[in-house]
């Protein structure tokens, strides 16, 4: 295997799939219980079959009230989360890519915009999956192993 091959794959053969989304009604507090029930840190916002935003870790945390603070307990922070929505913290219209883009255009995107992820959409602009840089660190990492494996065999 090339290593400059990788850039050049398509972003739909390496995208988690399928993509876990979340409407923006939906409360903060069922966003980060999904969250951590799937072990992930973004969440792709789906109103009427569009992406129309996107939630992560971070907004929620950032979302909480200011009255929060540390003076209230875990369960204090559960119940205000489940008073806001979704829609209210997310970031709205995100950078998307498709899945016929490559790795190094989804890359480019994530460097120039410094976001972690990206949702990845069919050619009708259907959420499909969601590419990470820990999808494109698992691939440079197994292209690493397959190297040094050629290398001494």
């Amino acid at each position: 295997m090339n290593e400059a091959r990788i850039p050049h794959r398509l972003v739909g053969h390496c995208m988690s799939s399928p993509a876990v989304s979340i409407g923006p009604y939906a409360t903060l507090a069922e966003a980060y219980s999904t969250m951590c029930l799937r072990g992930i840190r973004r969440l792709p916002v789906v109103e009427r079959g569009h992406v129309t935003g996107i939630v992560t870790r971070s907004d929620i945390l950032e979302a909480k009230p200011t009255e929060i603070g540390h003076a209230i307990d875990f369960a204090g922070v559960v119940d205000s989360l489940a008073n806001i929505t979704v829609g209210v913290a997310m970031r709205r219209a995100p950078v998307t890519v498709y899945e016929a883009d490559t790795l190094g255009h989804a890359a480019e995107l994530m460097l120039a915009h410094k976001v972690g992820g990206l949702p990845v959409l069919n050619a009708r602009d259907e959420l499909v999956g969601v590419i990470t840089e820990s999808d494109l660190f698992r691939l440079i990492a197994a292209q690493w192993r397959d190297d040094n494996e050629n290398l001494h065999a």
